[in-house]
This record gives structure tokens, sequence and C-alpha cells, in this order.
């Protein structure tokens, strides 16, 4: 149910596209996040950062883009998401000394330090691939390349969590008991 609800928002909006224009699928996207925002809530009775910088991101720049009627805003929307959590993962790691990946995951994940440094890197680097493609196609292409580029665009994350998974499976620490 979890991938249904996180596919739910960017589903609507390409199918709102499909059917009618980029400024209604902005409208869809809008209220297909919120409610999915509020299912979220529902089930877990909180919001992580990254949920609640998303809606607002969202919101801000699809409420530009309707207002002013000028679909650059929501194009550029994931841009700006992947380069802010590609700075904030960065000045975490080398200004002020943390690692936010093992702060929100180290109670589910018992990974070496050395690992955890790297996947930090690794998301960052992500991060910024992600921010440059989508800011590359925004720029370069047409709102129906672009669109077409949101909905297969996810093969991205999907191939970076499954290589995050293979790297990190050998890494992790188990309950690793001797047999009684």
């Amino acid at each position: 149910m979890k991938l249904i609800l996180d596919f739910f928002p960017i589903l609507l909006f390409f199918g709102a596209y499909k059917l009618a224009d980029i400024y209604t699928a902005t409208g869809v996207l809008m209220a297909a996040t919120v409610l999915q925002m509020g299912i979220i809530y529902a089930l877990d009775r909180k919001l992580q950062a990254m949920q609640k910088a998303t809606l607002v991101l969202i919101l801000l720049f699809g409420t530009l883009t309707l207002v002013l009627h000028d679909d650059r805003f929501i194009k550029w929307k994931p841009t700006v998401l992947y380069g802010a959590m590609a700075i904030a993962l960065a000045v975490a790691l080398w200004a002020l000394k943390k690692n936010f990946l093992k702060m929100l995951l180290g109670s589910q994940l018992q990974l070496p330090d050395r690992i955890w440094g790297r996947l930090n890197v690794a998301w960052i680097g992500y991060c910024l691939f992600m921010a440059a493609i989508n800011g590359y196609v925004a720029a370069y292409f047409t709102t129906e390349a672009w669109v077409n580029f949101k909905l297969w665009g996810y093969v991205f994350p999907i191939v970076f969590l499954v290589a995050q998974g293979l790297y990190i499976s050998p890494h992790l620490k188990g309950d690793d008991k001797p047999a009684s």
C-alpha cells in the first residue's frame, strides 16, 4: 500500500496532464499531495521533514504555476527540492559533522560509521544528479517531454535504492546470536 501511496500523486498528475493540460495536472498534483500527506499522517501520526518539504514546495510552486499561468515553476520544483536536499546533507556532513541519514535511519539499520558516511555522500551525489537532470529536461525539452520524464524518471530512484540495498547488505549488523 505504501508504494501505491508514494506514486499516487505523480500518477494522477500524469493522467490529468494527458487528459487536460499542465495547469489542470498541477491542481490535481496539489490536491493529491495534500490527500497523500493526510493519509500518511492518519496512519503514522506524523510527517517526516522530507514529506513536509515536499508538500510545501508542491503547494508553493503549484500556486505560482497556477496564479502566474507559467509552467516553469512546477517544472523546476524537483530541481529545487533535490538541490536543497543535497545542500542540507552536505552542510550537515562537512560543516556540522552530522550524518542526517544515520540520524534518520540509524535506529532501523545497524551499519558501520564508514558505511553511513559513504551512503551520505552517495545521497548527496544522487540528489545533485536528480537536480541536474530535472533542470536539464525542464530547460531544454517540451512540457510534454518533462511530464513523461517525471513518470518514467522514477527508474532513477528505483535503481539507486536497489544499488544502495546491494551495497549495504553485506554490512548490516544482524541479530547473529549463536544457536542454542
